[in-house]
């Protein structure tokens, strides 16, 4: 009897250390896409906090109180880097968050362009599959680091995702190269999707440069509606985070036609159409081959 009090004892102090070792790893990403990819490679094993909610803007958002809290509870900090989240060392510093976060661009072949004769490097990399491929593994990688007792279930959520991403470049890739060249020029807010273009053949002109933080002058607006007009760009595009207002007063003086909403920085709310980086890519690929096969 005594014997079985003792292994009853062992085996319920088994069970408290198993409970102890599944504790939810604590994790924050800067804006939604991110925040999306981190869950599905984490699954159970995390608590995913978006600092940036949907339809957010991360090029001029504002961190809360609230935001300082999750970073200092935060196991592993996820950012996409790039220089998008230049509010992100203010926010390290009032929060207290001792840790490094985890940049994942890293690995990327970066694009940049010049402006107002300085070169800078453009952050959207997420707007190729490719590209989110590698944020994929770089997050893998954080994920097995911070909590190795689940890097096994990591590797394998991991490459579960990846394959939907392979699958996703592929829908594009057929979709787009259906279309003849001279059809895939269209307008949109900023220049936020020129990894999207490069990966995928199109031609994306825009008012302003990479951040939405800046401000395109009338000479610059006047350039583009020339270039919009000799280049036959049929459709504009809003993007579901920046102003509408700019785009449209180009459209109409182009002669462009809207194409509708596409969302380049952050997801939709749970009612929209773009509640994850799978849905929002395919969402945007629909959205764009629709309107320059003009329909």
């Amino acid at each position: 009897m005594k014997r079985l009090t003792l292994l009853t004892a062992a085996l319920a102090l088994s069970g408290l250390a198993n409970f102890a070792q599944a504790k939810t790893l604590e994790t924050v990403a800067s804006f939604t896409v991110i925040a999306d990819m981190v869950h599905n490679v984490g699954g159970d094993h995390v608590h995913v906090t978006s600092l940036i909610g949907p339809n957010g803007d991360p090029h001029v958002y504002e961190p809360t109180p609230s935001d300082a809290q999750a970073l200092k509870k935060a196991d592993v900090v996820f950012v996409s880097g790039l220089h998008l989240e230049g509010w992100l060392d203010r926010l390290i510093t009032a929060s207290g968050y001792k840790g490094q976060p985890i940049v994942l661009s890293n690995g990327i072949m970066t694009r940049s362009m010049e402006e107002d004769g300085e070169k800078i490097t453009d952050p959207h990399a997420w707007n190729s599959a490719v590209n989110g491929v590698v944020y994929v593994r770089n997050i893998i990688k954080a994920l097995q680091k911070a909590d190795p007792d689940n890097a096994t279930d990591y590797k394998a959520n991991g490459e579960k995702y990846i394959a939907q991403l392979q699958d996703m470049d592929a829908y594009a890739r057929a979709q787009i190269n259906a279309i003849p060249v001279a059809q895939r020029k269209v307008l949109t807010s900023h220049d936020a999707f020129g990894y999207f273009g490069d990966a995928y053949g199109v031609t994306f002109l825009s008012p302003l440069g990479f951040s939405t933080e800046t401000e395109a002058s009338a000479a610059d607006v006047g350039k583009l509606i020339n270039q919009i007009k000799q280049e036959h760009v049929s459709a504009y595009f809003f993007e579901n985070s920046s102003d509408p207002r700019l785009v449209q007063q180009i459209a109409n003086a182009s002669g462009a036609h809207p194409g509708g909403e596409l969302y380049v920085e952050s997801l939709s709310p749970p009612n929209g159409p773009a509640t994850t980086y799978v849905k929002m890519f395919r969402y945007n690929v629909d959205k764009l081959t629709a309107a320059m096969k003009g329909k």
